[in-house]
């Protein structure tokens, strides 16, 4: 498929997604939110693609919202579905990034700000160089927080510095998002791209349909109580045990002290 606003490629088990506006530090626009859509429905239904990598062309990850172009034209007042909308673009977003369910890893080149934010957050984990920094930026736009940024954040720093973040807008380095959590590990930004490939490739080792159903439950229990965070479990068991190849590869592996070798069959 064409894409106008990203590239979409593949390095073995690895999907490489990358945001492709860098003049405007690849804001967010109606092109890229469609491309971006196109691009993840595409490396969910690969099987091949075991991981994915999100990243941004040039100096930015993603400037959030692009308020530079013009304001779209409506063809007469907005629809009564419009109208009780209660999610727009923004909770659409959120939920299509969060619901992608094989790891997606966010290599942060640059600045996150507002909805970028968001987007980075939205990765199961992040990887970034000394040129990543961090923005809430809603508060400087009149607005409080959307696109998933008050649900994603205190979940990963803390609600006192989710606040922090947010209450002030101050822009928040590298070394400091490595100290909060809004980066899980740091390294050169000539490196970054092959570290984040990497960082994929050890989770794509393993037997993907046992890893997309950890995903599962993983984001599942983060909002259960303990009880029904077990019974979730077992529920995960027997799906990732549906790859009965992959089961008895594993065990055979394991046996015979080698690597194993899994098709997610």
């Amino acid at each position: 498929m064409a894409y106008e606003t990203i590239t979409y490629e593949t390095r073995g088990q690895i999907g490489i997604l990358t945001l492709n506006r860098p003049d405007k530090l690849n804001a967010i626009s109606a092109e890229l939110r469609r491309d971006l859509e196109a691009g993840l429905v595409a490396a969910q239904g690969d099987d091949a693609v075991r991981a994915l990598v999100l990243t941004g062309a040039g100096r930015g990850f993603c400037s959030g919202a692009d308020l530079t172009g013009p304001a779209p034209e409506r063809d007469g007042p907005p629809s009564q579905s419009e109208r009780l909308d209660e999610e727009a673009w923004m909770g659409r977003w959120a939920r299509l990034l969060r619901d992608f369910d094989k790891p997606l890893i966010g290599a942060i080149n640059g600045v996150c700000a507002g909805a970028g934010m968001a987007w980075a957050l939205a990765c199961d984990v992040r990887i970034g160089s000394e040129h990543a920094r961090f923005k809430t930026t809603f508060a400087e736009r009149a607005i409080s927080p959307d696109s998933g940024l008050s649900f994603l954040l205190p979940r990963i720093v803390g609600y006192a510095s989710a606040a922090d973040l947010i209450f002030t807008s101050r822009m928040v380095l590298a070394d400091e998002a490595l100290k909060l959590g809004l980066l899980n590990r740091l390294t050169a930004h000539d490196t970054l791209l092959d570290e984040a490939i990497a960082y994929g490739e050890q989770m794509a080792q393993w037997p993907p349909l046992a890893i997309r159903m950890a995903k599962r439950v993983l984001q599942t229990n983060m909002e259960s109580d303990f009880v029904s965070a077990v019974k979730y479990e077992s529920v995960g068991l027997a799906h990732a045990r549906r790859a009965v190849n992959d089961v008895k590869e594993s065990a055979a592996s394991f046996r015979e002290k080698r690597k194993g070798v899994y098709t997610g069959t």
